[in-house]
């Protein structure tokens, strides 16, 4: 019954603020408790649909805001979307077009939960990996990635690999995550950054 309130809670508080999901109070609990997004960045929101996130972005950064999803994201004001696969090249280059310098990166993106945990949590990591492949393409350095991922055999092989591209790495698990969940954000400050990625983005020097 508590967690079943808990629930109801969050969809509500998020329902009365005009919120299009509860995910939105679970960002707002993020960074409120790990303060990585500043008032003038400029974020990328990857998975983000139905656009909770890009809605609680929006009230946190004057910066440019842009959220890409395979589903198409209905308007929100002061926000660009873009209708596709964020690890597809296509993508990427329009992601540059809309956002010079990106400052930070969120991910709340998850596969179509199968119930099958040890297959669900193989997809969740090729997820996070695609994410991370974005990141090193187009976060510049310094940069801050929040990103979803879910506990389980592979977790600790992801936590080491983000600590390899990051110089400040943590975890955090929302209390409004629902009971039972393996839910789990990585926390990723001070993105290092390679020559790689520079060369990756036709940078004249301005990335």
């Amino acid at each position: 019954m508590g967690s079943q309130w808990g629930k109801d809670k969050a969809y509500l508080k998020a329902k009365q603020s005009g919120y299009r999901s509860r995910a939105a109070m679970k960002l707002k609990e993020i960074i409120q408790k790990n303060p990585v997004i500043r008032p003038d960045d400029n974020i990328l929101d990857l998975g983000a649909a139905p656009g909770s996130w890009l809605q609680v972005l929006r009230e946190m950064t004057d910066g440019i805001i842009v959220g890409v999803d395979l589903n198409p994201i209905l308007p929100i004001e002061g926000v660009r979307t873009i209708t596709g696969d964020f690890s597809d090249p296509k993508v990427i280059a329009q992601i540059r077009e809309l956002i010079p310098e990106v400052n930070g990166i969120v991910c709340d993106a998850s596969p179509k939960l199968s119930g099958q945990r040890s297959f669900d949590q193989a997809r969740a990591i090729e997820l996070n990996e695609m994410a991370l492949g974005v990141a090193r393409q187009l976060l510049k350095q310094g940069g801050n990635m929040i990103m979803k991922s879910f506990q389980g055999e592979d977790f600790s092989w992801l936590y080491n690999r983000v600590k390899q591209e990051f110089y400040s790495v943590r975890t955090y698990k929302a209390h409004t995550t629902r009971k039972g969940s393996t839910e789990m954000y990585i926390i990723a400050k001070n993105f290092i950054g390679n020559q790689q990625g520079l060369e990756e983005s036709g940078s004249d020097g301005s990335a």
